[in-house]
């Protein structure tokens, strides 16, 4: 009688033990702090006006570094150029190699109202997907004229978007080149400015795409990428085209509940391998920027790293199982901010909030051209 109860006990405990593993697994945002759950407001922390980078360090590898051991929680204060130091031979660097657009665009409506156009993709050579910031909203059918003289036609809107058709004989690319500007994120609170040309690109941006720089990739120089070479560790380069929404802020107390936008994205073979011949060695698969990673583990959604190209909206936070990266180089972020959430996935919630509060006291210059965290 005993032994049946006792047996009962056991797979009652079992079924319990399942049960909460399913769980995890379908809301992985269930993951406890101080007895509670993690929802939006555990994303917070204040971060003075002066702690924003609104403009880039002098040279590219100048900027500090904050290198952290997510097994221990534990940090050291450095520079930049210390990071060959926590980086071995048969190590592997992926790279977001996506070019930024002078994607914002001015003009007006035939009635003389002004326009601000931010293109976020590019559908064709005449066609894109644009944000529009106007007095009233426009309309299918309306035209847009330029400031340099070339016209658009709004084709239709999609939720937030625009679908847009250049009427001349250049293509859309053709005119962003000749009268678009950089555009830098909101939280400068500046007007792109000839230097932004050159150091709101990463040296080894090739195919233009993006509207917003994989970030992370900003502190090296060719010097500093042909050291890393010397020393052993292997290069290697995807696509990710980074959209506005990236700053897009989560607004769902339930961050499970948050729809990630989807941005367009290529992992060639290429990657492939030289992410299997790492990991085949004994070396670590360090991911430069968020983008780098949500490209990874969009490539092995499906258990194995597989090339890929196409949109991906995976959305990763705390309690995501990781099945590409072993590192992480990246920027300081927003608060509430998806990227946050990211990085915190992958070390640790608590030591993800402990290194922002240190970075802060400790004057680290935070978002784009600030300074970074690497993360092994």
């Amino acid at each position: 009688m005993i032994l049946r109860i006792f047996l009962v006990l056991r797979g009652v405990k079992a079924r319990l033990i399942h049960g909460c593993l399913k769980l995890v697994l379908k809301y992985p945002s269930f993951i406890k702090i101080g007895g509670r759950m993690l929802e939006l407001s555990d994303y917070d922390f204040d971060l003075p006006e002066t702690s924003i980078a609104r403009y880039p360090a002098k040279e590219r590898s100048q900027s500090r570094l904050l290198a952290i051991d997510r097994f221990k929680g534990q940090w050291q204060d450095q520079t930049f150029l210390a990071l060959g130091s926590y980086l071995r031979a048969g190590d592997l660097l992926v790279l977001n190699n996506s070019k930024v657009m002078p994607a914002r665009l001015y003009g007006q409506k035939e009635t003389g109202g002004r326009v601000e156009l931010l293109i976020e993709r590019i559908l064709s050579s005449q066609e894109v997907l644009s944000q529009i910031r106007a007095s009233k909203p426009l309309k299918a059918g309306q035209n847009i004229i330029l400031d340099s003289g070339e016209r658009l036609y709004v084709i239709e809107r999609k939720d937030n978007l625009f679908q847009l058709r250049f009427l001349g004989q250049n293509s859309a690319l053709e005119v962003m080149q000749a009268s678009g500007h950089i555009p830098l994120p909101p939280y400068l609170h500046r007007a792109a400015e000839a230097l932004d040309s050159e150091r709101y690109q990463t040296v080894y941006a090739k195919p233009q795409g993006s509207v917003a720089a994989p970030t992370a990739g900003l502190h090296f120089d060719e010097a500093m990428l042909a050291h890393l070479q010397e020393q052993g560790i292997e290069l290697a380069y995807l696509t990710l085209h980074v959209g506005a929404g990236t700053f897009q802020p989560v607004r769902v107390n339930k961050i499970e509940e948050h729809q990630l936008h989807a941005e367009w994205l290529e992992v060639p073979e290429s990657v492939c391998t030289a992410v299997r011949q790492t990991k085949a060695r004994g070396g670590r698969v360090i991911a430069v920027g968020t983008t780098t990673v949500r490209a990874l583990e969009s490539a092995a959604r499906t258990g194995s790293l597989e090339a890929f190209s196409g949109d991906s909206n995976i959305f990763i936070y705390p309690g995501y199982s990781f099945r590409v990266i072993d590192g992480l180089l990246t920027n300081f972020h927003l608060p509430q901010s998806s990227l946050l959430m990211l990085v915190a996935a992958f070390a640790g919630y608590e030591t993800t909030l402990n290194a922002y509060h240190h970075a802060i006291a400790s004057e680290y210059r935070f978002y784009s051209y600030g300074d970074c965290m690497l993360i092994l």
